[in-house]
């Protein structure tokens, strides 16, 4: 014993040998830590470390016991190994007994009544390791994911994650390998055919190994799946065949490969390694393992103890006398309370019961193209093909690393340059064409069009090369009353294609399905159709101009302003004349407004011709010129109208819009079979697209068609409306003038880029369609291909009929003046009748009454002319019999 500490510390070290091993791992690295701890003078000065190896068989728990005991006989400061749970519970319930620590490197999953106060061991803390499994899944943001466990340990390891879907909206499928086989095939193909590309993995690395070859040969390394290992192993295995196939692949990684002393003792490691037996298959030639590195830092925390050990000895302890080591307990508390910066970073060790729970995982990850890149400053080769994209502490959670946040706003294209993408799309113009040709076209010069175009604006952005491949079943993409998929939508889902640019509609149940990028062109359904037959003009067509209302109250009119033209005229003593100027004393009066006059009059002043009769009283004055400012109005709109009519041909269209074809059935219509635009009136709840719908589905052989060209054909000969894309109707009307566009968008949509449910491509796809847009690309490709010969445009657009809405003012007009020339006839009369009583001093009221009765009822346009009575205040007037009319017009005096 030495007051500094052991002279010398006695280590035992039981470890399991497979029988394809002459050596394990855990002995290397034991001996290993050995040696580099008796040759550092500088880090243990007054200590040297010796030991014991002994080799068991796996599951041999009664031979771990038996060499233990001969081992603590011997006097030992710590007993190191073995590995299976089997054998662990047997020494540990030795050590226990002794009070010898018991030093454990892999993971054991602690009993609810644990008292193994003598139990130490540095893998990190399970529930720990839970915690951080479902951080990184939740940093995805994954919503769906498939837990494939090797052994019962791994549900454990799971336990967090199980109950993580009530509060993280998160579906969790749940598969185990079959036990004692490798072969996971028909368990890998069950998990491709359900699409399930967000698969973790519990194994470990051995397992790990084989599935990845496994999981390339079924086809599932490609840039759509992403596979979370939680072995810490992860970076030790050899992805070199792997390095090119963009599969996403996370892990952890214990090893703190950061710091330059960790670098350079696993170059040393490495170098023994090389001259020393082959490792196992599957790891990188020379790499340290987790295991490993966990053991050599397990070795080193004995020795940092044992140098604390002051005033201790060691005894030999005997299994059948159940005596324990005295200094058991003290030796015990010291190694807690060792610290050591080893290979896995700061170790800590729990003083209540020996775990370690405050450590650092670094959250590991292939580069998007898997070629090297990562973090390089420890000069190890393993950091050359990972990136290092976060730190998960066992207290503080996750912290994204600067250099991976970096790296993913920078490196937009990373992970498509220099690949060769599978384009699936459809022919359809003008968006896919073949390219017509002398020669033989093959590969990607066979097609044109638009979306070639687009494709190679993004190859030019982005720097991939693709291979174009038309849609084996000709078809968009719709979903059955089964709920499977066809055409290229069915593709994308099955992962034959990478994208789909082509005229594909971005809907509701697509996006369920696959992803899109933003639109690159934005559209609507409408109606192809037609153009309708003009009509000739009739025999009567010179009507048209004026709706049939019009022309009945213009007739209405006429008669209307004749009646009171005549009645005004009768009324208003201006109107009557005496026909013999040069006889003043003529007793005859003369007024020209007969009834027919009045009615010659007003036709003549409709017609534009005027007439001899002039009005003379102001009133019937305003009565004309009234009607005449009423005929110009009428005549000149007429007049204007009337050339639009005779000269355009009116078009006779039977439907108007997509309402006029709901509510008849002798115009057929249709879409496309297994379109966006038949799974819009499909999925529509609107109830004119439900009848329409219900009118296609009840004609599906008629009324849907395989393709656009088929349905333009049926249009052009057959009484045929075809529901369509806006943009297909305007290119398809630029080149056949017999075709038009009826009514407006029944909605609005996009086209998108296709790619698979989680591509990694969708996004940078979706960058450099936002760039095409900004500069304007876009609008100069679709005016490239939409632009045609052109159809002749018509110089004059239909005329319509005027209605009251146009042109009804002037009836107002019309009857405001009549009501005005009323009541002017009316002050003159008065006015007249007043002056005559004042000079005549004979005419009462009753008189006035009688006069005016006289001018009303007279057959013609004769009466006399009023003469005061002699002695008398009161004037008899009387009108002439028809027999006493010499002439039409006359009137005279008489006395009474």
């Amino acid at each position: 014993m030495c007051t500094g500490g052991f002279s010398t510390s006695h280590l035992c070290g039981i470890f399991e040998t497979r029988e394809s091993e002459l050596v394990s791992m855990d002995e290397l690295a034991f001996k290993f830590a050995v040696n580099n701890i008796n040759r550092n003078k500088t880090l243990i000065p007054n200590t040297t470390l010796t030991y014991d190896i002994q080799r068991i068989n796996l599951f041999d728990g009664f031979e771990a016991s038996r060499r233990v005991c001969d081992q603590l006989a011997l006097g030992v400061v710590a007993v190191f190994g073995p590995s299976h749970s089997s054998s662990v519970s047997a020494v540990q319930s030795i050590c226990n007994a002794l009070e010898v620590p018991h030093i454990q490197t892999r993971w054991k999953h602690p009993s609810v009544d644990n008292k193994d106060t003598f139990f130490i061991n540095l893998y990190p803390e399970y529930t720990a390791i839970a915690r951080a499994i479902l951080d990184v899944v939740t940093f995805f943001k994954w919503r769906k994911l498939t837990v494939v466990y090797e052994d019962s340990t791994g549900l454990m390891r799971m336990q967090e994650l199980i109950k993580a879907p009530a509060k993280f909206n998160l579906k969790i499928k749940i598969r185990q390998l079959t036990p004692g086989n490798q072969d996971a095939r028909p368990l890998l193909k069950e998990l491709k055919k359900d699409k399930e590309f967000f698969i973790l993995f519990d194994c470990s690395y051995r397992m790990a190994s084989e599935l990845l070859k496994q999981l390339s040969s079924m086809g599932m390394m490609t840039e759509y799946y992403h596979f979370f290992f939680t072995t810490l192993d992860l970076f030790a295995l050899d992805l070199e065949p792997y390095r090119y196939s963009g599969v996403n692949m996370t892990g952890f990684r214990l090893l703190n490969v950061d710091d330059p002393w960790v670098a350079s003792t696993m170059d040393k490691w490495a170098m023994e390694r090389l001259q020393g037996p082959k490792q196992e298959s599957g790891l990188m030639d020379g790499i340290m393992t987790t295991d490993a590195a966990l053991m050599y830092d397990a070795v080193f925390m004995v020795a940092v103890a044992s140098q604390r050990a002051t005033q201790m000895t060691v005894s030999s302890l005997q299994c059948h006398r159940h005596k324990p080591w005295r200094f058991g307990p003290r030796f015990m508390n010291l190694f807690k309370e060792a610290q050591w910066n080893g290979l896995t970073g700061h170790i800590v060790l729990n003083k209540t019961d020996g775990l370690r729970r405050d450590f650092d995982l670094d959250i590991i990850s292939l580069k998007e193209d898997g070629t090297a890149r990562g973090i390089v400053e420890g000069g190890s080769r393993l950091t050359k093909r990972w990136i290092k994209i976060a730190v998960w502490n066992s207290y503080r959670g996750m912290n994204l690393t600067e250099k991976s946040s970096r790296d993913k706003n920078n490196n937009v294209t990373d992970s498509l340059a220099n690949r060769t993408l599978i384009v699936t799309t459809i022919l359809e113009n003008p968006y896919v064409m073949q390219k017509k040709s002398d020669k033989e076209l093959i590969g990607n010069d066979r097609f044109e069009g638009y979306c070639l175009d687009l494709l190679k604006e993004l190859s030019n952005i982005l720097g991939f090369t693709y291979e174009v491949r038309l849609v084996a079943d000709g078809k968009y993409g719709a979903q059955n009353d089964k709920g499977e998929w066809n055409g290229m939508v069915r593709e994308l889902i099955d992962h034959v294609a990478d994208l789909a640019v082509a005229p594909l509609t971005i809907t509701y149940v697509r996006e369920k399905v696959i992803d899109f990028s933003k639109p690159f062109m934005t559209l609507g359904i409408s109606i192809l159709y037609r153009k309708p037959n003009g009509t000739n003009p009739g025999v009567f067509s010179f009507l048209n101009p004026l709706s049939p209302d019009i022309w009945m109250y213009v007739l209405l009119a006429c008669t209307g302003v004749s009646c009171v033209l005549f009645v005004i005229a009768r009324f208003t003593p201006y109107e009557w004349y005496n026909p013999h100027p040069c006889n003043p004393s003529s007793t005859l009066i003369q007024n020209n407004f007969t009834l027919l006059n009045s009615f010659w009059f007003g036709v003549g002043a409709l017609m534009r011709q005027g007439s001899e009769l002039m009005p003379k009283a102001l009133s019937t004055r305003i009565v004309g010129g009234i009607w005449w400012f009423f005929t110009l109005i009428i005549i000149s709109s007429y007049t204007a109208n009337l050339a639009a009519f005779l000269t355009v041909e009116r078009m006779d269209a039977p439907i108007d819009s997509a309402d006029d074809l709901a509510k008849q059935t002798r115009i057929e219509y249709g879409a496309v079979r297994d379109g966006s635009t038949m799974t819009f009136f499909k999925k529509s709840k609107i109830s004119t697209y439900e009848k329409m719908w219900a009118f296609m589905s009840s004609r599906k052989n008629t009324a849907l068609v395989k393709n656009n060209r088929e349905g333009i054909t049926r249009v052009l000969t057959t009484d045929y409306a075809m529901l369509m894309e806006s943009t297909s109707i305007e290119y398809i009307s630029q080149r056949n003038c017999n075709l038009t566009q009826i009514g407006g968008l029944i909605d609005s949509k996009g086209y998108g880029v296709g790619t698979p449910i989680g591509s990694p491509y969708r996004d940078k796809v979706t960058i450099a369609i936002l760039q095409l847009q900004e500069e304007g690309k876009l609008h100069m490709m679709k005016e490239k291909w939409w632009r045609g010969n052109g159809c002749p445009e018509e110089d004059n657009k239909e005329a319509n009929a005027l209605g009251v809405e146009n042109i009804g003012g002037i009836f107002i007009v019309l009857a405001a003046g009549l009501v005005l020339s009323v009541f002017v006839a009316i002050g003159e009369f008065i006015y007249k009748a007043r002056r005559n009583a004042d000079i005549e001093e004979c005419v009462s009221f009753s008189a006035l009454m009688e006069e005016l009765g006289i001018s009303l009822q007279c057959y013609k346009g004769i009466r006399v002319r009023l003469r005061p009575h002699s002695g008398a205040r009161t004037a008899c007037i009387l009108c002439q019999p028809k027999r006493t009319a010499k002439r039409k017009g006359a009137r005279w005096d008489s006395s009474t």
